[in-house]
């Protein structure tokens, strides 16, 4: 009997650990990969390592936990998103709008980061471990950033 227990409890462990298990919306990723444009979408989870979304709308999505590693997010529009634990190592963020995005536990590290946007962006935790910034209001180590709006 402790054998059989024993057994089912092996078998339905990695049911309760699974990492593979999938948020993102189909449709949606989908759509932002055709047409560059996803517009309050549910990407949450998504595998975009790699991606190019130069140029991409995604105002408003919910981008929470995805795999952004080594994205290209040249001129993209994330205003208003929820990036919040997303992974961003490697990826290259110049002229991005991040403008009031939840940026909470996002990993930077090795990141690319020029001249975006991050007015009234949520910023607690970051990992900027080598990230590269220039001309976007970043503040290390408690530092009192000006943050001004885009035009």
């Amino acid at each position: 009997m402790k054998l059989q227990l024993l057994a089912a409890m092996a078998l339905a462990t990695p049911l309760f650990f699974s990492s593979s298990v999938r948020a993102e919306n189909p449709q949606d990723l989908e759509k932002l990969l055709s047409t560059g444009v996803c517009v309050n979408c549910n990407l949450s989870g998504a595998n975009l390592s790699g991606a190019h979304l130069i140029g991409a709308d995604l105002r408003g999505s919910k981008l929470q936990g995805a795999n952004l590693v080594g994205a290209n997010l040249e001129g993209a529009d994330l205003t208003g998103a929820n990036l919040a634990g997303a992974n961003l190592t490697s990826a290259y963020v110049t002229n991005v709008n991040l403008k009031q995005t939840n940026l909470n536990g996002v990993n930077f590290t090795r990141a690319t980061i020029h001249d975006s946007n991050v007015y009234k962006a949520s910023m607690n935790d970051l990992n900027l471990t080598d990230a590269e910034i220039f001309n976007t209001g970043i503040g290390v180590g408690g530092e009192d950033a000006e943050i001004p709006d885009w035009d």
